[in-house]
């Protein structure tokens, strides 16, 4: 089997690459052309430093149909990890030949869900923002994945500027980086000033309470929202949500069960893959919209067959006897 580090990861990378291919698993799991079992989560560390868990577990199998291989990504989330300077989100990936059975390669994650993720903004930047040039972005959250969100809005559509936003010295930091990728950032000093006036507004937090207030959206805003995935999670207010005229999500039925959206079941959700299919989208300048990310293994599955198909042809990473 392959083996690829994360440096060998960072090495096959390339966003303008995965973005397609994001859209590609998009289509094919809204025409359920996916297998994707149910994700447990469950809490990880309980008895080790006290009576409360430390973290999640999460397991995360999926295959799209037609393809040679299938993937089953093991995750976790550990907010204590700033505090000991390692990723709150880390994964490995491990890749199956679909045909046999036989384990064909495993993959260092963490860059590959944080990548996929952005690419989740990137593609709905891409099709429900206003207009067709760079757009203006306001960046709630300043950790990796408001970094990656940037990345990807930046390849899809193009960015003017990136304001963020986050309440701890963290903002400062994800700004400098981003400049230091030639990503015109700034970072604002509260909320309301990072996503007023802004045509794409990112949250990309850990919050369990709403992290701007939702008067402070002009006018035709598209609202990407990737923090929360469990009832305790929260990003979102209640007037961001009723003043969606459309809410989209990349899973209705998991994303309905998020604190974002209390008084909402699946039907409100338009599936994130009608926009690509030419379904549904924006219909008028002025209309706020809506999408909601809980995330799916089915692009984990893309990313990370497509990354060790390049890894095979270029003999990256290290092959080994399991």
């Amino acid at each position: 089997m392959r083996v690829l580090s994360d440096a060998d990861v960072a090495e096959l990378l390339d966003l303008d690459e995965l973005l397609p291919a994001i859209e590609r698993a998009f289509r094919k799991q809204g025409r359920g052309e996916v297998e994707r079992p149910e994700r447990p989560h469950f809490p990880v560390g309980t008895g080790i430093e006290g009576d409360e868990p430390l973290g999640t577990g999460l397991t995360m199998p999926a295959y799209i149909h037609g393809d040679d291989q299938y993937t089953t990504k093991l995750a976790s989330v550990h907010e204590g990890n700033a505090e000991r300077g390692l990723p709150t989100v880390q994964a490995q990936i491990a890749v199956t030949d679909a045909r046999t059975g036989t384990p064909a390669a495993l993959l260092a994650g963490t860059r590959i869900t944080n990548a996929r993720t952005g690419c989740i903004g990137g593609l709905a930047a891409g099709r429900l923002a206003v207009g067709d040039g760079p757009v203006t972005l306001g960046v709630v959250g300043a950790g990796t994945q408001a970094r990656w969100q940037a990345r990807a809005i930046a390849a899809a559509r193009g960015v003017d500027s990136v304001r963020i936003y986050s309440p701890s010295d963290s903002r400062a930091a994800c700004a400098a980086d981003l400049r230091d990728e030639g990503i015109d950032a700034a970072a604002v000093e509260s909320a309301r000033a990072a996503v007023a006036d802004a045509d794409v507004v990112v949250t990309a937090t850990t919050a369990t309470e709403p992290v701007f207030p939702g008067d402070a959206l002009a006018p035709g805003t598209l609202v990407v929202a990737v923090g929360a995935y469990t009832p305790e999670m929260r990003e979102l207010d209640a007037t961001t949500v009723s003043r969606a005229a459309r809410l989209f999500a990349d899973v209705p039925a998991e994303a309905a069960e998020t604190g974002d959206f209390p008084d909402h079941d699946e039907s409100a959700f338009t599936p994130l893959s009608a926009v690509f299919e030419g379904e549904s989208g924006r219909e008028s300048a002025t209309e706020i919209l809506v999408v909601a990310s809980v995330g799916s293994a089915v692009l984990d599955a893309a990313a990370a067959t497509a990354l060790v198909e390049r890894a095979a042809a270029e003999n990256v990473g290290s092959e080994i006897g399991l």
